[in-house]
């Protein structure tokens, strides 16, 4: 009954946001909300909907695709900003807007420039909602990987994009917070750069990330994790999808003040995010403790391989630890073999 309530809520909350014809169509179409993950509407093209991981193209009348107009853009907008998008400047900076339940409405069009910096987006051409998931209990599989003698170990959660990672990231992070046998339950901040951990509405968090969390919403990494520490005392960091020296330098920096670190970056392998100057470093300074590897087969959410700082394989098919130590390689034997394996377990995420 819970998750009926919630996905009818769900519905409600995107079809509010939504021009009338566009709300038609999925409405004919019968879209299962449980599994929406993106609306896409661009001036003078196909509306597309990608749900459960596969793309669909709706018509309206069983003849042609729907083709998304001008005005059915400006209406969306219209319902999204409360009929006051200068009210939403600060988010459109950023490219993105949060509405109720957390949920993403991605734009884009003429950037308008001050400076070196984006002033504001006009003519908005192009809509992308990304749907927010609660997935409570999705990190389960992993909590006993990335925790010892009670405490998170430094993790680094690498995903390629639509993999889970943030849905992951957000559940650890209420885990974490709450406390249960793997962890005792301990004080979080969040830095929520793009309002996608707490998917705050009008400064309330729409998601569920535990009793001890506290958030910076819309703040820039490095700046929050550093006005975090000197604020709130936090004993875990979240942060989600590093990448700027800046990052690095905040992360050290919270280590060093005794805080536990729980990030994500983008990356399709361990290799690959090797190759990345930035992250190359935390690796060879093995800052990070755990790496949990995640993909979209067979499923979105699956957890490939959870990594020790030294490319040991801790979860997979295989527990051997990698022999290869040399600097700037940890990991290349240990992936090698998850690689060549099909049967990965998963969770969903």
């Amino acid at each position: 009954m819970a998750e009926s309530n919630q996905i009818q809520r769900r519905k409600s909350q995107i079809l509010q946001v939504l021009a009338k014809p566009v709300q038609a169509v999925l409405q004919k179409e019968d879209i299962a909300f449980d599994d929406l993950q993106e609306i896409r509407m661009r001036i003078g093209q196909p509306l597309i909907i990608t749900s459960g991981g596969h793309e669909i193209i709706p018509s309206l009348y069983n003849e042609n695709e729907h083709i998304v107009t001008k005005e059915e853009i400006r209406e969306t907008l219209e319902y999204i900003s409360h009929y006051s998008l200068y009210a939403y400047e600060h988010e459109m900076r950023q490219g993105f807007i949060t509405i109720e339940g957390g949920h993403r409405v991605g734009v884009s069009g003429k950037a308008i420039i001050e400076g070196n910096s984006i002033k504001n987006m006009h003519f908005i051409s192009s809509i992308n909602i990304r749907v927010s998931h609660e997935v409570i209990g999705c990190s389960d599989q992993v909590l006993p990987y990335i925790t010892a003698n009670k405490m998170l170990c430094h993790t680094l959660i690498v995903s390629p994009p639509r993999c889970g990672k943030t849905t992951l990231i957000r559940d650890l992070i209420r885990q974490i917070s709450n406390g249960n046998d793997y962890i005792k339950g301990c004080t979080v901040g969040v830095v929520d750069e793009r309002s996608e951990l707490g998917g705050c509405y009008m400064g309330v968090a729409q998601n569920q990330l535990g009793m001890r969390t506290d958030i910076l919403d819309c703040c820039p990494k490095a700046e929050g994790m550093i006005m975090l520490i000197r604020s709130m005392s936090p004993q875990v960091i979240a942060v989600d999808e590093i990448g700027t020296p800046q990052d690095v330098h905040a992360i050290e920096y919270a280590m060093h003040c005794g805080c536990k670190m729980l990030a994500s970056v983008h990356g399709d392998s361990m290799e690959e995010i090797q190759n990345r100057p930035v992250v190359n470093h935390l690796m060879k300074q093995r800052r990070f403790e755990r790496y949990v590897l995640l993909s979209n087969q067979p499923s979105v959410g699956t957890v490939k391989a959870v990594f020790d700082e030294r490319g040991s394989l801790l979860y997979g098919t295989e527990t051997k630890a990698s022999k290869n130590t040399q600097e700037g390689l940890l990991f290349s034997e240990s992936y090698a073999k998850i690689s060549r394996n099909k049967g990965v377990v998963g969770a969903e995420a």
